[in-house]
């Protein structure tokens, strides 16, 4: 037992070396730990990018004699927007474009529904088409039948008028023998009368039957015919009127309705009835609207020369002149509207975009306009600069900067094509 005993007691050396060969490990990560994150820094530090100074190159200017006397900045404006109404009420059963189509003159844009309108316009013309057969019997008089049977009507009264008279000789003769009393004679005299005025009575009777209807009577239903025409023309044109067409040729710039809606010619409501279908506008046709401060307003004059470009394409350049001046000045802003017709406007060019108008001298017009753009002496290296995209250096050519553009002042001598840098704006 006591020998089994000594065999487990604990060798303090071997435990001594065994605790020193443990913290040496703990050292050991400890150091790897630190090189490991020093060299991260170390590297970091050495791909850092680099903070450089950047100066943004002014928009091109105007040289080769045509140095601007004003610029000012406006919006492109079309010159002719129409927004395009019904001539009448009713609710849309189709519409065939939408926002951003191109359309021709007199092309359909919307229709309405048209079954009452179509109604009205049967109506018209069936009350037209009675009016028109009345006018024809009268313009072609009585028929042949009609003035034989008021002759035989003629020839009849007149025979009765003649036994009438018969009658009335022999009853008036017999009287005054004494053989009838004075009661017959009145009343043969009675009966020839009759006969007499119903013989005259048919007589003319025949006559306007054979001779046709008065000219006035005539005219009369002449008159009532337009007037049943103008009825059946303005119940044609209210059923065209469904169908609305596009009054020029332009770009549709809003899409007011859709299928269902109610469309109105009246009284607008905010969630109501709609008052105009689409707006468009000739895209080809545009101007930019300026507000020119009345103190420089005498610099400038009608038909004046300008270059027009525009914030979204700054390399785009457009010939104008002055088309229209306001008559009348801006009291509170004390400036006075100016239009800038552009000469050539082309796909680009959208109304509402923000604009910049060079004005130069009208005596100089006939020098050609050409643009330069100034670039900072101290961001030239080898006839090229390094401009700022999307926070890298990208070398471009001097002659290929058109203005707008971040470039960098003093590069860094080791700066490369591609590398990110710090922008810090001069």
């Amino acid at each position: 037992m006591d020998a089994e005993l000594k065999s487990l007691q604990i060798d303090r050396a071997a435990k001594r070396v065994r605790r020193s060969s443990g913290w040496s490990w703990v050292f050991a990560l400890v150091l790897v730990g630190l090189t490991f994150g020093a060299g991260t820094f170390v590297i970091a530090r050495l791909n850092a990018a680099p903070e450089v100074q950047v100066a943004r190159v002014p928009a091109a200017s105007m040289s080769g004699g045509d140095a601007p006397i004003l610029n000012a900045t406006g919006y492109i404006v079309a010159a002719h927007k129409i927004e395009l109404a019904a001539k009448v009420v009713g609710k849309v059963a189709w519409i065939g474009v939408d926002k951003g189509d191109k359309v021709r003159e007199g092309q359909a844009l919307v229709r309405l529904e048209d079954d009452e309108y179509g109604a009205h316009l049967l109506e018209a013309q069936g009350q037209l088409n009675n009016l028109k057969a009345h006018l024809a019997e009268l313009d072609h008089g009585s028929r042949p039948e009609e003035i034989a049977r008021a002759k035989a009507d003629l020839a009849q009264a007149r025979a009765n008028l003649e036994n009438a008279r018969m009658t009335l000789d022999r009853t008036r003769s017999l009287a005054g023998e004494g053989v009838l009393s004075k009661q017959a004679l009145d009343d043969a005299q009675a009966k020839y009368d009759a006969a007499a005025a119903s013989a005259a009575s048919l007589e003319k009777a025949y006559e306007l039957v054979r001779i046709g209807p008065r000219q006035e009577e005539i005219d009369a239903m002449r008159a009532q015919v337009r007037q049943a025409q103008g009825t059946v023309d303005y119940a044609q044109t209210q059923l065209d009127n469904t169908v609305i067409r596009a009054p020029v040729s332009g770009t549709i710039l809003e899409r007011n309705v859709e299928k269902g809606e109610f469309v109105t010619t009246g009284f607008v409501g905010d969630r109501g009835a709609k008052g105009y279908v689409v707006s468009l506008a000739d895209l080809n046709d545009l101007q930019v609207e300026l507000d020119i401060s009345q103190n420089d307003f005498a610099k400038l004059g009608p038909r004046q020369t300008a270059i027009v470009t525009t914030d979204a394409f700054p390399d785009r350049k457009y010939k104008g002149y002055i088309e229209e001046i306001a008559p009348e000045a801006n009291r509170q802003k004390a400036t006075v509207q100016v239009k800038v017709k552009i000469a050539a406007p082309d796909d680009y060019l959208r109304p509402e975009m923000n604009a910049s108008v060079a004005f130069v001298s009208s005596g100089k017009t006939a020098v050609p306009v050409k643009p330069h753009v100034d670039v900072p002496a101290a961001a030239v290296r080898d006839h090229s600069v390094f401009v700022v995209i999307d926070g890298k250096a990208v070398r471009r050519g001097v002659q290929a900067v058109i203005g707008g553009e971040d470039i960098i002042v003093n590069p860094p001598v080791d700066l490369k094509d591609g590398q990110r840098v710090r922008p810090k704006q001069s």
